[in-house]
């Protein structure tokens, strides 16, 4: 069912008191509005990848966790993704959620779309989620767990990966690059996780800067720096380290966009909008609808959200600027699956994503499977 969401600014809080998840959603309320097509027309039905999308789309697999692809063996559980441009192709990549090996892997493309080679980018770390991709072509790769790291990853394969220290030591889900303020936005996967800002010494560089947390100040809200980015395992972590620190149910995806950073809380299936130019956060969508299990997001220039299913009923759907809410892509048959790494190709024609589970839905995810669509994509 297709609805339309009217967006509501939801203030911060009253006498600085941090609202949990349920609290936000309560503020926040997104009211329904009249229903509205897709953009893109009706799904057909399912193509022979198990893939329904509208007409004029259609899908491909690119790889198929423990299968060879590019001279490398695609990795388990594939989650959060990006696409950077490389030279009259692109590269995909992809991280690995799986303990103790995860890491991340990479995918390059020819200009016609045919697969060159894949190759590992990271090693050897833990339950790697989402993540970001910076201005300057690395990708930020994060750690789903208890005092989880960043690790920043070359996606074309010449560098090493680095842990980011100063990015802060918590359950990390994703990163937003705003290079409008020169900071980068994390979320956090936690019942009350926080929202934060790493704003580095030079923009460019991230060995070195301030770990902020976003926090209430009467109608607004406030940047404070986090007191100990890298608690030891006894101490306060740092969502409880500043009383006035907001708390959102289970932090997802994150995209920054146009002076806004958008992102995701699975508890109470809310897409908030964090605008810097008034202090404020609002609800542009809030449970209920088509939408459900709200994940991984990402986004055009244009305006247009795409946001990713934890199962539901396995859907990507996109949010428009003008509030409707609808699904582009349908995958048929995992229902114990969920949708992951949805990224744009630099020309906004393709479109990448993965099947964590896929059609097995065993929790190790040797069974995921990576997908393209091509297709008319609005810009």
């Amino acid at each position: 069912m297709h609805r339309r969401v009217f967006l509501r600014t939801v203030t911060a809080g009253v006498g600085a008191v941090a609202f949990a998840g349920s609290l936000w959603q309560d503020a926040a309320g997104a009211s329904p509005g009249t229903f509205a097509a897709s953009p893109y027309g009706p799904l057909g039905a399912p193509d022979a990848n198990g893939i329904a999308l509208p007409s004029g789309f259609s899908s491909r697999v690119i790889a198929r966790s423990t299968h060879a692809v590019g001279g490398t063996i695609w990795h388990p559980a594939p989650d959060g993704g990006a696409c950077f441009a490389d030279g009259a192709g692109w590269i995909y990549v992809s991280n690995s959620e799986v303990p103790l090996v995860g890491g991340a892997s990479a995918v390059r493309f020819r200009a016609d779309g045919s697969i060159e080679r894949a190759y590992r980018i990271l090693s050897g770390t833990n339950l790697n989620c989402a993540g970001g991709a910076t201005p300057w072509n690395t990708w930020l790769s994060c750690e789903e767990i208890f005092r989880g790291k960043v690790y920043e990853t070359d996606p074309y394969g010449n560098r090493g990966a680095v842990e980011r220290k100063k990015m802060g030591r918590f359950k990390h889900e994703a990163a937003a690059c705003d290079p409008d303020r020169r900071v980068v936005y994390l979320t956090e996967d936690e019942e009350d996780g926080c929202f934060y800002r790493f704003v580095p010494v030079v923009w460019g560089d991230l060995s070195n800067g301030r770990l902020e947390v976003l926090c209430a100040a009467g109608a607004n809200v406030e940047w404070k720096a986090v007191p100990d980015p890298e608690p030891a395992v006894f101490e306060e972590q740092t969502r409880h380290q500043v009383d006035e620190a907001l708390h959102f149910d289970g932090g997802e995806g994150c995209h920054y966009a146009n002076g806004t950073c958008y992102f995701t809380a699975k508890g109470d299936g809310s897409v908030w909008a964090y605008d810097p130019g008034t202090r404020t956060v609002r609800a542009i969508y809030s449970g209920g609808g088509t939408l459900d299990g709200i994940d991984n997001i990402t986004g055009t220039a244009g305006g247009d959200l795409y946001v990713a299913e934890d199962g539901g009923n396995m859907e990507i759907n996109i949010i428009t600027p003008d509030g409707v809410v609808a699904p582009v892509i349908r995958i048929d048959g995992q229902a114990k699956s969920e949708i992951t790494g949805p990224a744009f190709s630099p020309d906004k024609t393709r479109f990448y994503f993965s099947s964590q589970r896929g059609t097995s839905g065993e929790k190790a995810g040797t069974g995921g499977i990576t997908y393209e669509v091509t297709g008319p994509f609005r810009h």
